[in-house]
């Protein structure tokens, strides 16, 4: 089970973290992503970590503004979210797949297995 927190309402430019607890995650080879939905609009990939090597994956959109990470001890993993927009709006979902998703692949939301449900990110302008 994944548990999404740390949504809320935030002014632009200022910063917000996500966290999402994934129980009972134990394969040491899962994919771990971040992905967004705007009202009315379709899902968009964030953001992805490997949970072996730590490797991380942007969308172009958010390059240089978040940052994931992840705490293998903790089974967690979290979006830093800083310099926020109003475009930024949306519900944040967290998903992991179990085993390695190729890179090709990792902004692609059938790719992940497991999903939770959501956390709202307002930010106003």
């Amino acid at each position: 089970q994944l548990q999404a927190s740390g949504g809320g309402l935030v002014q632009a430019g200022g910063s917000l973290r996500l966290s999402c607890a994934a129980s009972g995650l134990t394969s040491s080879s899962a994919t771990m992503a971040w992905f967004r939905q705007a009202p009315e609009k379709e899902r968009k990939f964030v953001a992805a970590i490997r949970r072996v090597g730590g490797g991380t994956y942007y969308a172009d959109s958010v390059k240089g503004r978040f940052t994931i990470s992840r705490d293998n001890a903790k089974n967690s993993f979290y979006l830093q979210m800083n310099s926020l927009k109003p475009e930024d709006t949306a519900v944040y979902h967290c998903a992991v797949h179990a085993n390695r998703v190729i890179t090709g692949l990792v902004h692609n939301s059938y790719s992940y297995t497991y999903w939770g449900q959501g956390t709202q990110v307002t930010v106003s302008s």
